[in-house]
């Protein structure tokens, strides 16, 4: 939610973690609201709001700009009292981003990783995929998701919202047996 009034009643009700797409930008009390509560939040990058998000993005540089935008959402956050590792930020694939900017995220996700927080991606059975691959929207983009969460994993995810939970937990799995200590 982007709302205080709606994440109070969450939190009353046993909720931990608050994910704001407008990244305290919707109700900025609601910052406040996550630090007194101790909740972890993310904080994600669109462009516009939900309405006008696809009408024409445009970017000089798309991963700089995102990374300099969660950069002082979570300076704000921060300032507001929310303890810099209950932070996660969220590049917002798909938020206002063309086929292009997507792929620049992921191509260039280390950048974003390189801001200290964890880095949660929501690349599910997105628009782009399908335009990628050829396939109609739904639950025929299980392989491209997991084929895109695998290389936001080895970019520096550690987070993912998916669909598809098995077929994404496996090539998570089988990605990270690749990372293994080569000393065990």
């Amino acid at each position: 939610t982007s709302k205080a009034a709606v994440a109070r009643a969450a939190l009353a009700a046993g909720a931990t973690y608050v994910n704001d797409v407008t990244a305290f930008r919707g109700d900025p009390a609601l910052a406040a609201l996550v630090a007194e509560a101790g909740a972890d939040c993310c904080l994600m990058h669109m462009r516009g709001e939900p309405r006008t998000m696809q009408a024409d993005p445009r970017y000089g540089d798309v991963v700089a700009e995102v990374a300099a935008f969660l950069e002082e959402r979570a300076g704000f956050a921060v300032a507001e009292g929310v303890a810099p590792e209950r932070i996660r930020v969220d590049p917002g694939i798909g938020f206002g981003k063309t086929l292009e900017h997507n792929l620049e995220l992921l191509r260039r996700l280390p950048e974003i990783a390189a801001l200290g927080f964890p880095v949660l991606v929501g690349v599910s059975r997105k628009s782009f995929l399908a335009r990628l691959t050829g396939t109609e929207p739904g639950p025929g983009l299980a392989a491209a998701t997991a084929a895109a969460n695998v290389l936001a994993y080895e970019r520096g995810a550690s987070a993912f919202r998916v669909h598809d939970v098995r077929a994404t937990a496996d090539a998570l799995r089988v990605a990270a047996a690749t990372f293994a200590d080569d000393d065990a």
